[in-house]
């Protein structure tokens, strides 16, 4: 389908109301199948997202009715708890639609993140000392210490935590002496968990933004884009940058791709087990870890890595092979991942190529973005946020919310 900018932007603005109207709280799990999908303390599938998204149009009235089912149950905070769920979710949601009005409300949340940011910190070092490798939780985006990191980007970038985040950001991408096959041959960010729940492979390397070291990487750059460092800052950008570098695989006709994970046999061989590019999503797919190339290149003053980062993005979001792979049109895994990671990805670009290919995208994203009934209605994996992609391409104003995903 083709439209004219303005028919394209007129269409995302009709169809960003139509899909946020379209959230509603799921009925009991006995006759609706999204209620038991639903987590109201979740920004990936909960109130708390449909809140920020509520916020990011402009309505504070309806964003405050779904930060109040948000809590209706309390506010979790412990073990399972992390930027997507939880207290920390909560309150950036409630920071995101209106940090004055949720004052009071923010300084108890802040106070518990702060707490739980602490327990995760010592967590961590207890590790570190004992040699032993970290699992994904410990520091991925979504549950771990990035995401945490991420939420007092946005709330506390000036305060001592946010540097302390930091600073184990950098000692992960120190060698760990484990008493492994790998030892310090791996990097610090090798984990003994596998890639997936029922993958036989024990132990890799994650390579995605979600889950991987792509989020960590994302943070160190946009903390070091606002001037925000601790000491050997730009070397652990660097390792992770060379790391992936390393992973790099060449997809003709000129374009670039890297496998989600990589197991101790892909290091032993030099060869990643994955052989094709796989679905081009922002969690773990080259649009993801192009746009943390690029944040870091620009973040290191590297012209020509931040060119090779767009080129990377730009041959992969213009392959009609690579799009095909996508199943969904929501943030985390679909169309509209790829089309808000472009959007920020082309604001920051060397050339105007990313913007070029921006409307193509967008087009795409509203031909999949069909009727909400049945459809889960959260941020990050439901209809919502595609409501928010379509509203943030049109939208001229910073918007807080990329926070969540580290694309800005």
């Amino acid at each position: 389908m083709t439209r004219a900018g303005t028919d394209l932007m007129q269409d995302c603005a009709a169809a960003s109301r139509r899909l946020l109207a379209g959230a509603v709280p799921p009925r009991s799990a006995e006759d609706d199948g999204v209620a038991r999908w639903w987590l109201p303390q979740s920004l990936s599938r909960g109130a708390a997202g449909i809140a920020v998204a509520h916020a990011v149009h402009g309505d504070t009235h309806q964003a405050h009715r779904w930060l109040t089912q948000a809590v209706a149950g309390g506010a979790t905070i412990g073990d399972g708890c992390g930027l997507w769920f939880g207290a920390p979710a909560v309150a950036f949601a409630a920071a995101t639609t209106n940090p004055d009005r949720y004052r009071t409300a923010l300084a108890r949340l802040d106070a518990a993140v702060g707490r739980l940011v602490r327990a995760r910190l010592a967590s961590a070092a207890a590790r570190i000392e004992a040699r032993t490798r970290p699992p994904l939780g410990e520091f991925d985006l979504v549950n771990g210490l990035t995401g945490l990191g991420a939420y007092l980007l946005l709330r506390d970038p000036n305060g001592p935590l946010l540097r302390d985040v930091l600073a184990y950001l950098v000692r992960l991408t120190e060698p760990v002496p484990a008493d492994d096959d790998g030892g310090t041959d791996l990097p610090g960010w090798w984990t003994d968990d596998a890639p997936s729940v029922n993958s036989p492979i024990r132990g890799h390397g994650n390579l995605g933004m979600a889950h991987g070291i792509t989020g960590p990487l994302a943070l160190l750059a946009l903390a070091a884009r606002r001037g925000i460092t601790v000491p050997d800052h730009a070397t652990a950008i660097d390792r992770i940058t060379s790391w992936l570098n390393s992973w790099q695989q060449q997809h003709p006709p000129g374009g670039m791709w890297w496998p989600k994970y990589v197991s101790l046999d892909d290091v032993r061989t030099g060869q990643p087990s994955q052989t094709s590019p796989g679905r081009p999503s922002w969690c773990y797919g080259t649009p993801g870890i192009s746009r943390a190339l690029q944040l870091a290149a620009i973040a290191r003053g590297d012209q020509a890595r931040q060119h090779a980062a767009e080129q990377a993005l730009i041959r992969c979001v213009t392959d009609p092979a690579q799009l095909a792979e996508l199943i969904d049109p929501y943030l985390c895994h679909g169309w509209a991942g790829v089309a808000a990671t472009v959007r920020y990805a082309a604001a920051d670009a060397c050339t105007a190529d990313l913007a070029a290919a921006l409307p193509r995208l967008t087009a795409a994203l509203l031909d999949t973005a069909g009727p909400t009934a049945g459809q889960p209605p959260g941020l990050i994996t439901g209809t919502v946020g595609i409501a928010v992609t379509l509203h943030t391409i049109t939208a001229e104003t910073a918007q807080p919310w990329p926070t969540c995903l580290l694309i800005n």
